[in-house]
């Protein structure tokens, strides 16, 4: 059970200086921001041309600003796929995914796995527990590599033995 208070949710960032890594992913972000972008420009340009009558069907000012606005929501739900983040530092480490950010006490941190097939690595925890680090990502390839190598490095300086 993690409710020993070791883990907590943040609301907001500390100074950057605490954290001596800091990893996010790569391919995922960029394909994000271009999927946003494009369901941006989808839906405006959609909402402009269905004002003609051509279609059978009458649209008026408020149902193009419904659909180009149901447009930008949807982008913004794809711009939390870029929101991912994991830092270390002498405090712990701080995971986080698209909703929340928790950090992760030392005495806690029991291993980080990168399962065969996942689609992140993860960080272990007692009792079989474990946190998605949704950062270190596989699609990455050599910057996941180098990633790890890294986390594992600061861990061996941090990681009570």
């Amino acid at each position: 059970m993690i409710g020993k208070q070791v883990i907590e949710k943040r609301s907001t960032s500390p100074a950057a200086s605490e954290w001596e890594f800091v990893a996010r992913p790569r391919k995922s972000r960029r394909w994000a921001f271009g999927v946003a972008i494009l369901i941006v420009v989808l839906h405006v340009t959609f909402a402009i041309l269905l004002r003609g009558d051509g279609t059978g069907v009458y649209f008026r000012f408020a149902d193009q600003v419904a659909f180009a606005g149901i447009g930008f929501l949807l982008a913004a739900g794809v711009l939390l796929l870029t929101r991912p983040r994991v830092r270390i530092g002498p405090r712990g480490i701080a995971v986080r995914n698209v909703l929340g950010e928790r950090i992760v006490d030392w005495d806690l941190y029991e291993g980080l796995s990168f399962p065969d097939g996942a689609a992140w690595a993860r960080i272990e925890l007692p009792d079989d527990e474990y946190i998605a680090v949704m950062a270190i990502q596989s699609n990455d390839r050599e910057y996941a590599v180098d990633s790890v190598r890294r986390f594992r490095e600061l861990v061996s300086e941090h990681a009570p033995t």
